[in-house]
């Protein structure tokens, strides 16, 4: 990239900012989730969303949902609602598809949780077997072993950090092994995905643009010299069945392949760590819900579900319309953007009673968002939910006396919601 372009860039990343931020402090509700810092509570904000009514409109151009139904009415149709990057509500070239002699390609946008039926389709067909109840069942007794381990290191210690040590640990490993990455290249995997991570809600400073492009150029020269080695060397990894060509399948186009694994690499744990580590905030900050249960331990299935409820991982999608469409009677043009608030879905009075209350073993639980629904629907959620719950059993069965040593530091995000620093003691 030019010096100029970087500058026009920041100039433009400025501007976009002070647009946001002069809405939000005039009362615009879509401008205020868009610039809501990571330390402040969403959710009376979602609230007086859901109060104006079913579809609210913003002054940057966009329209937002809180309910419940109609997040899973443009979910599930996606004949009248297409996918739509984060990043798109704020029009900068970020030089983030071309950089110099780089071709950026992005884990998610590029990817086929971005594209639309048929085509997302096609690609999601080819790694949904290897994530299916099946898998998931021979994946168990390694799964398991990853987190035993990892509760051994920590188990002695007098203070750790859940994220760092064993929350994220725990994903990391799981889709490492699935993926045939060796343990010496693991160490990455955090800092990468938290940086994309950070970015789901739109790059908003030179700074961060930055680290992006580092980002997706180390991911690039990564995945280059992995699918090589599987293509060399093939294994009974993911990786090696994505690079393998068969009859049935020609081989992937470059772009698909690396977004593919990609994708896998970072998707296959961002959520994972935010539901094992916003469970336990939850957990230590209500003493009946943490003695509960850890006299049952094996009510963690349930648990999880409502923490994907009360606190989910991501907090909202984009969709936008492909044509003229009417939504809770609010007639929407072709091309409008719709901000899907799935963490306020998820509080929906007229789905949940008491939804502001955090109750683990809540009956429609399940009917939560956290994972989206329709086409769309996470393909990890299995792996997630297997993962979360194995995970928490077995960190509250080993430390039953687990208690906070020191202040929580969040995720600089607005959209992935969850502790990035927890310092916790075992007893």
């Amino acid at each position: 990239m030019s010096l100029a372009h970087d500058l026009r860039t920041d100039l433009a990343l400025l501007l976009t900012r002070a647009t946001v931020w002069t809405h939000a402090r005039l009362g615009d509700a879509g401008a205020r989730v868009l610039s809501l810092h990571p330390d402040e509570d969403p959710y009376p904000d979602y609230e007086r969303i859901r109060a104006l009514g079913p579809v609210v409109t913003s002054r940057l151009g966009l329209r937002l949902t809180a309910a419940h139904r109609l997040c899973v009415e443009v979910l599930r149709d996606h004949t009248r609602f297409g996918t739509m990057p984060v990043s798109d509500l704020y029009p900068t070239d970020l030089g983030l598809r071309h950089d110099g002699a780089h071709a950026f390609v992005h884990p998610i946008e590029d990817s086929f949780l971005a594209l639309n039926p048929p085509e997302h389709g096609r690609l999601r067909r080819l790694v949904a077997p290897l994530f299916g109840p099946r898998a998931l069942r021979g994946h168990l007794p390694m799964i398991e072993s990853v987190v035993a381990g990892h509760l051994d290191r920590v188990a002695e210690s007098p203070r750790f950090d859940l994220i760092g040590e064993f929350a994220a640990r725990v994903p990391i490993g799981v889709i490492a092994a699935l993926l045939g990455v060796p343990e010496s290249e693991r160490e990455d995997f955090l800092r990468w995905g938290g940086v994309v991570a950070a970015a789901l809600d739109g790059v908003r400073s030179p700074a961060q643009l930055r680290r992006m492009r580092a980002v997706l150029t180390q991911l690039a020269e990564f995945c280059a010299e992995l699918v090589a080695h599987r293509g060399r060397h093939p294994g009974d990894d993911v990786v090696s069945l994505l690079v393998a060509a068969t009859p049935d399948r020609p081989a992937l186009a470059r772009k698909d392949l690396f977004a593919t694994v990609q994708l896998l690499l970072l998707a296959g744990f961002e959520t994972t760590v935010n539901l094992i580590g916003n469970a336990v905030r939850l957990l230590l900050a209500d003493e009946r819900a943490r003695r509960d249960f850890v006299s049952d331990p094996d009510s963690a299935e349930d648990l999880a579900e409502e923490v994907l409820r009360y606190q989910p991982p991501i907090h909202y999608t984009i969709r936008v319309t492909r044509e003229p469409v009417e939504l809770g009677g609010v007639p929407l043009p072709a091309a409008t953007p719709l901000v899907v608030l799935l963490a306020a879905a998820n509080r929906d009075p007229e789905v949940f009673a008491e939804p502001n209350r955090f109750q683990p073993d809540r009956a429609n639980a399940r009917e939560h968002l956290a994972f989206s629904s329709g086409a769309h629907y996470c393909l990890g959620a299995g792996l997630a939910r297997l993962e979360g719950a194995l995970a928490l059993r077995a960190l509250f069965q080993r430390l039953p006396g687990l208690r906070a040593a020191g202040p929580v530091r969040n995720r600089p995000s607005r959209n992935v919601r969850g502790p990035l620093v927890m310092p916790v003691a075992p007893r």
